[in-house]
């Protein structure tokens, strides 16, 4: 089967969702807004397809754990167009346990996979939201790449106007800049061909799924291992070199760790 998008000939999703304040289309695609207590999260309609997991044999500065495999997404999901911000944190949990502060657009930080599952609940539970989730590895690697095969959705590498990683340790054959040292403006740096915004840095990003070997050939909407010590983490982060900011690199931490480099993105199927 042809990677890419697939058509089915039906409606991929009902324009407008019901949780929707608004909704539209531009340049990257169709978008929806959730709102939460007057914070409004936008969120991308990613369409099903079909794509290539995990980096060839010939990527510089590749894991072994990243074996090339087809995947198809099945069904079309939203993902949140950002990172969560503390704003969104703050007005949802009413605390704010990130590391660096000083604008409510900076991404939430020093989160473990359970505290955003306890995010994500508080959602539904207390303010009558959409059941949200964290996406799975192979819904996130998909939205990174946004239909690109290269190592980053920017092509064969990345600058630091791109992307907030460790400029120090460049990927392959990078120029040495000077890192951040902290965390950016959710929407500071350029967004991929889908209208997600620092997929690549910023912050890793927590996934769904129990971290794993990947299987062999190709599969249907993966969700990853039944079970393990640890969970998937995506990105790079500030503090990451640049070979961990690939599309296909992959991290794990155990559930209940926290890190000033650790954030999510959330997503509605």
């Amino acid at each position: 089967m042809p990677l890419g998008f697939i058509d089915n000939g039906r409606p991929p999703s009902p324009f407008p969702p019901e949780w929707a304040s608004s909704w539209g289309q531009d340049q990257y695609g169709v978008w929806a807004a959730l709102q939460i207590e007057g914070v409004e999260q936008v969120l991308r309609w990613v369409w099903p397809g079909i794509f290539l997991m995990g980096s060839p044999d010939d990527e510089s500065e590749r894991n072994d754990d990243e074996i090339l495999h087809e995947v198809v997404i099945s069904h079309g999901f939203w993902l949140a167009d950002t990172a969560c911000t503390q704003e969104l944190w703050g007005k949802v949990m009413g605390d704010n346990l990130s590391g660096f502060m000083g604008d409510d657009q900076l991404p939430v930080d020093s989160v473990s996979w359970s505290d955003c599952q306890d995010f994500l609940r508080t959602v539904t539970d207390k303010f009558n939201g959409p059941k949200l989730q964290l996406p799975t590895e192979s819904q996130w690697e998909y939205g990174c790449r946004a239909g690109t095969q290269k190592p980053f959705s920017f092509g064969d590498n990345i600058t630091i106007a791109q992307v907030n990683y460790n400029g120090h340790f460049p990927y392959k054959d990078g120029a040495k800049v000077e890192m951040r040292w902290r965390s950016v403006a959710v929407k500071e740096l350029p967004c991929n061909q889908w209208g997600l915004y620092q997929m690549h840095g910023n912050v890793m990003e927590w996934c769904a799924d129990w971290y794993g070997e990947y299987p062999e050939g190709a599969k249907v909407d993966p969700e990853g291992s039944d079970s393990g010590e640890f969970r998937i983490l995506r990105g790079g982060g500030w503090v990451g070199n640049g070979r961990f900011a690939r599309s296909a690199s992959r991290y794990r931490a155990r559930p209940d760790d926290r890190s000033g480099n650790y954030g999510f993105r959330f997503s509605l199927v």
